[in-house]
C-alpha cells in the first residue's frame, strides 16, 4: 500500500528550490548602503592661499592640494560671515546672518539662537557618534551639541595646550591700545609635538579615524592655525627665506582710489600701516606662510591617518575655512570686509563611491566654479548622509554640484558683513558690494580677479549690478547687541595696588559697560594724569550704563567724597566694566 501523499510530504521536496529562490534573489538585490563617516575640517583664517587655489606663488599646502586631488575643489566658495563667530554660527546652524541676526564676533551664539540644532547634534539624533576637537565655532565647544569632545565638552574651552613665547610681542611692538595683542609672529625653537596645540588636535582626530566604530561617526577638527599669532615651529618659518618673500599679488598701491567712502573707511586701517612703518611686512607674510605650511602638515597628518585605517571607503570629508584674510590688499590687515580676499574660501568636498546620498561619490580631481556659501554644508551633509531633510534649512544643497559640477545653478552666495546693511553677492562672474549707507561696488571677476576696478558707477554694468543686488538680503533679522554680563571683562584696579595712568584714547570709540556692584553709588571720572580728572557723573547701586569710550582710556571710580576705590583700563573692544563689592 502506497503511503498518503501529506500536503507536508509534497512540500518537503520544494524546500531545496525554495531555498535556492530565495538565494538568488539576495544576490541579485542591491545591496543596502551603509551610513556614511563624516570628517568635517576646519582650517581658521585661511584665505585662497593654497596650491590648488594659486592665492599666493609661494605657499605650501601639499596635503591639502592632494586632498582637493581626490575630490571637488569650489574655486567660487564663499564665507556667510568674514569673522569667526558669525561664519562658523551659520556654517554649524545653516542659518545664515541676515535669518538668524548672528553678525558680530561679540555675540553670542547661545543669546541670539537658543534653541538652533546644530549639525554634530542632528547627526547624533540620527544615530551617529559626533565628536570633535579643536575649534568649531567660536571659542565654544557647545557642550550640547557633542556626544564627546578633547578637550573635554564640559570646559567648553576647545583649545589644548598650546606653546607661546613667554616674553611676547616677539616681532610687532604694539602700536597702540588698539591693537589686538595676537597681532604677531615668530619662529620657536620646539618641535611639533612640543608645541601641541593643532598637533594635538590631529592626534586625537587621528586616533578616531584609526579604529573601528559601532556606528557612524560625525567627527570634526578645528586646525586653529593660521590664526594669529602666527607662532609656529622654526622649520615652518624656515621653508621661507625672508628675503624671498613675495608681496599679496592682490596688493596695488592705488586700489582704494575708485571706492565710495564707506569702502574707503572699511578698507584703510592701523594694522596695515603700523606693520609697514615697522618693517615687518615681509616677515608677517613669512608668518602666515609658514601657518598655513604647519596648518597643512596637521591636514596631512588626519587624512594619512582616514586612509591608512577601516574608515577611508566610507567616510565623506570636506574641508573648509571660516573667512579668508587680508596682508595689505585694499590696504587693510586682518577680516571684516566684503571684498573678495575676505570672502572667497577653500573648499573641497571628497565622497566616497556609494555613499547613499551621491551613488557614484565625487570624481578625482574635480572642480566647480559655481558660487556657492559654507552655510550650505548642513544641508549638503544631510542629503548625502541619507538623513531626513531639516525643514528650518532653507540653503541649497551641494549635491547637484557634486554630481556634475558644470549643471545649472541659479544662486548667488551673499556674505553678511557686521550688521543687517552691509553684504556683498558673489555670482558665477560678477561680485557687489552694499553698504548701508547705500554705497555700492561692482567687480568683473573674469578680467579683474583683485577687484582693482570699481564699476558700480559705469551705467554700461547696470544690469549685472541690479541683478547682483536682486539677490541681496530681504528684511534682513535685526542685530541683537550682546548682554553685558557676556562680554569681556575689564581688570579692576583697587586703589593703591597700582597708581592710576593717564589715558591715552587711541582707536574708534565702543562702548563699555559700568556695572556697579560695590554696594554704595560711585563716581566715574576719565584719568587725565596732571590735569584734573574729569568727572562723568554718579552711578547708584546695582546700576548699569553703557558708556561711550575709546581704548586707552582710564576711567577711575570713586566713592562720593571723592576717595579713590580704583580704576579701568580700555582695551581693543567693547567689555563690561563690574566694580565690585567692597
Amino acid at each position: 500500500m502506497q503511503p498518503i501523499a501529506t500536503p507536508f510530504r509534497r512540500l518537503r521536496w520544494l524546500i531545496p528550490s525554495l531555498m535556492s529562490c530565495l538565494l538568488w534573489t539576495s544576490l541579485s538585490l542591491p545591496a543596502v548602503a551603509e551610513q556614511p563617516n563624516v570628517l568635517f575640517i576646519s582650517v581658521d583664517d585661511l584665505n585662497d592661499w593654497i596650491g590648488c587655489l594659486k592665492g599666493h606663488p609661494q605657499a605650501r599646502t601639499p596635503n591639502i592640494d592632494r586632498l582637493a586631488e581626490s575630490g571637488m575643489l569650489f574655486t567660487n566658495a564663499h564665507c556667510g560671515s568674514p569673522a569667526c563667530n558669525g561664519s562658523r554660527s551659520a556654517i554649524m546652524s545653516g542659518q545664515p546672518a541676515y535669518r538668524s541676526g548672528m553678525y558680530d564676533n561679540l555675540q553670542k551664539m547661545r543669546s541670539v539662537m537658543p534653541d538652533a540644532e546644530l549639525i554634530p547634534k542632528y547627526f547624533s539624533k540620527h544615530g551617529y557618534w559626533s565628536a570633535g576637537s579643536g575649534k568649531i565655532l567660536h571659542y565654544i565647544i557647545d557642550a550640547q551639541s557633542w556626544d564627546e569632545y578633547n578637550p573635554p565638552k564640559e570646559t567648553e574651552d576647545p583649545f589644548p595646550r598650546t606653546l607661546y613665547p613667554e616674553q611676547r610681542p616677539v616681532s610687532l611692538p604694539r602700536g597702540g591700545p588698539w591693537q589686538y595683542i595676537e597681532t604677531d609672529w615668530g619662529g620657536l625653537d620646539a618641535t611639533d609635538e612640543e608645541f601641541g596645540g593643532d598637533w594635538l588636535v590631529s592626534k586625537w582626530i587621528g586616533e578616531q579615524l584609526s579604529r573601528e566604530h559601532d556606528q557612524p561617526f560625525f567627527l570634526a577638527c578645528g586646525i586653529y592655525r593660521p590664526h594669529e599669532p602666527w607662532f609656529v615651529p622654526q622649520k615652518y618659518f624656515d621653508q621661507f627665506p625672508l628675503d624671498e618673500i613675495q608681496l599679496p599679488p592682490g596688493y596695488a598701491a592705488d586700489d582704494i582710489d575708485d571706492l565710495p567712502p564707506a569702502g574707503k573707511k572699511l578698507a584703510r586701517n592701523r594694522y596695515f600701516a603700523h606693520i609697514q612703518n615697522e618693517g615687518q611686512w615681509k616677515k608677517a607674510i613669512q608668518g602666515y606662510l609658514a601657518s598655513i605650511a604647519f596648518a597643512d602638515a596637521m591636514v596631512g597628518r588626519v587624512i594619512t591617518a582616514l586612509e591608512e585605517g577601516p574608515n577611508n571607503d566610507n567616510t565623506i570629508v570636506m574641508l573648509w575655512s571660516d573667512h579668508g584674510w587680508h596682508l595689505g590688499e585694499k590696504e587693510h590687515w586682518q577680516k571684516y570686509t566684503g571684498w573678495r580676499v575676505c570672502t572667497r574660501v577653500p573648499l573641497i568636498v571628497r565622497v566616497p563611491q556609494g555613499t547613499t546620498g551621491l551613488e557614484q561619490g565625487t570624481q578625482p580631481g574635480s572642480v566647480c566654479q559655481s558660487p556657492v556659501s559654507l552655510v550650505s554644508l548642513y544641508t549638503t551633509l544631510i542629503e548625502l548622509a541619507g538623513l531626513p531633510a531639516k525643514a528650518s534649512l532653507q540653503e541649497p544643497s551641494l549635491v547637484p554640484l557634486l554630481k556634475d559640477p558644470q549643471s545649472t545653478w541659479p544662486h548667488m552666495a551673499v556674505t553678511q558683513l557686521m550688521s543687517p546693511e552691509n553684504y556683498s553677492v558673489s555670482g558665477s562672474r560678477y561680485r557687489y558690494i552694499h553698504y548701508a549707507n547705500g554705497d555700492e561696488e561692482l567687480y568683473d571677476i573674469e578680467t579683474d580677479p583683485y577687484e582693482w576696478n570699481n564699476l558700480a558707477g559705469d551705467p554700461k554694468f547696470a544690469e549685472p549690478l541690479t541683478r547682483l543686488k536682486q539677490h541681496g538680503p530681504k528684511d534682513p533679522a535685526k542685530f541683537v547687541p550682546p548682554a553685558p554680563s557676556s562680554l569681556t571683562k575689564l581688570k579692576w584696579h583697587p586703589a593703591g595696588s597700582a597708581a592710576v595712568p593717564a589715558s591715552n584714547p587711541d582707536g574708534n570709540r565702543f562702548n563699555v559697560t559700568f556695572s556697579n556692584q560695590s554696594g554704595q553709588p560711585v563716581k566715574m571720572f576719565q584719568s587725565l594724569g596732571d590735569q584734573p580728572p574729569q568727572p562723568f557723573g554718579v552711578l547708584e547701586s546695582g546700576w548699569s550704563k553703557p558708556q561711550l569710550t575709546r581704548p586707552g582710556t582710564v576711567w577711575l571710580i570713586t566713592d562720593l567724597d571723592d576717595q579713590p576705590l580704583g580704576h579701568f583700563v580700555v582695551g581693543d573692544r567693547t567689555a563690561q566694566a563690574v566694580i565690585p563689592k567692597r
